[in-house]
């Protein structure tokens, strides 16, 4: 019959998104202004955390890690170590306190090499156990 059918190429995954997000863009709706709340914070939990029940909050632990070392070329070892520790108190209180890479936890992913190869590690280091004294831990290298 001469006649022929040419099947569209198919779209990018970019193409279909854009497609998707402008095929049938929403109706402008009315809004009602959202009334501002004024909050003050007194750097402390708004109940009384102080029982057993809550030593869950006081058991995370934040570590930001800075770790570094390197030998320079009088065959010195160089290294320099930035870690801290953040904890909260009986009320809920937060605060930080020097700390050294020697008091991480061995869940983290530091790996100090034996003598003194290039070496750094950067991260934040949260663990914690839960209200049935389970460990837990994340990290977050950046």
């Amino acid at each position: 019959m001469g006649v022929s059918f040419n099947d569209p190429s198919p779209m990018s995954p970019m193409e279909r998104l854009n497609d998707t997000t402008f095929r049938d863009p929403p109706e402008p709706q009315e809004s009602t202004p959202i009334p501002l709340v004024h909050v003050q914070a007194d750097e402390q939990a708004d109940i009384d955390i102080s029982g057993d029940a809550f030593d869950f909050v006081r058991s995370i632990r934040v570590y930001h890690i800075q770790y570094r070392q390197h030998e320079n070329r009088d065959g010195d070892c160089n290294r320099s170590d930035s870690t801290r520790l953040g904890s909260y108190g009986v009320q809920g209180d937060y605060r930080w306190t020097r700390s050294t890479v020697g008091q991480v936890p061995a869940a983290s992913g530091l790996s100090i090499p034996n003598g003194c190869g290039s070496y750094f590690y950067r991260s934040v280091f949260v663990d914690w156990r839960d209200h049935a004294g389970n460990y837990g831990s994340e990290e977050v290298r950046y």
